[in-house]
């Protein structure tokens, strides 16, 4: 009996010495060198970059076609909307296209000023291009950006650890393709001011609440087979 009460009373200290063990165990150290969040992998960065954007030019051009204006206007709403600053007119310089592009210029000054944008923030200058190619003009600017890093970081291998971790590249491409969606990138830094309610609207829409009829139940005829 007392070999059982002695075996008994040595598991107990053994437990009990675990138990220490364990309490006394550092749990300060960071598991896994990439964090479990892809939003914090690859975050989403506000910042001022510059914006590009190419007119194709036909040799025999003289004003902007429909596809070129459009270009244009899509260049001024995101400059009104997200840029600063002055607007490059890049005209190419060598090629065979050189002297369409030039009369071009006009035109595409003609349609930044109509939209508002002042003398002084439009500049116009050349770039050597290859004689070879048919050269686009381009319009540089500057805007507020939202964007991520570079995609296709693989530095390890996801078959060498058994880990139900995220890799490096995931989360990447779906950041990327939210930035790019982001039509107002000060958004993602705070909510809008909330605009002016529209009265006249908002009143027209409680009259026809008010002097609605009430809606009669629609009887319908039994047909028996």
């Amino acid at each position: 009996m007392s070999d059982k009460k002695s075996m008994r009373m040595q598991q107990v200290l053994a437990l009990i010495a675990i138990t220490f063990l364990a309490g006394c165990a550092d749990r300060s150290g960071t598991v896994g060198s990439i964090p479990d969040d892809y939003r914090t992998n690859h975050p989403i960065v506000i910042s001022e970059k510059e914006q590009v954007a190419d007119i194709p030019v036909g040799h025999a051009d003289s004003r902007l076609s429909i596809t070129q204006r459009s270009i244009v206007q899509n260049v001024l709403a995101n400059y009104h909307a997200n840029g600063s600053g002055v607007i490059h007119i890049l005209l190419p310089s060598g090629t065979s296209n050189e002297r369409a592009a030039a009369r071009l210029r006009d035109d595409i000054i003609a349609t930044l000023r109509k939209s508002g944008v002042k003398p002084f923030n439009i500049s116009s200058e050349r770039y050597q291009a290859d004689p070879d190619e048919s050269a686009p003009i381009r319009l540089s600017y500057s805007a507020m950006t939202a964007s991520t890093g570079p995609c296709g970081q693989w530095p390890k291998d996801i078959l060498d650890t058994a880990d139900n971790k995220h890799y490096q590249n995931f989360g990447c491409a779906s950041q990327n393709n939210l930035a790019a969606q982001i039509a107002n990138p000060a958004d993602l830094l705070g909510p809008r001011a909330t605009t002016s309610i529209d009265a006249e609207r908002r009143g027209k829409v409680i009259d026809a609440y008010r002097n609605a009829t009430t809606p009669q139940p629609v009887y319908t005829q039994e047909v028996k087979y």
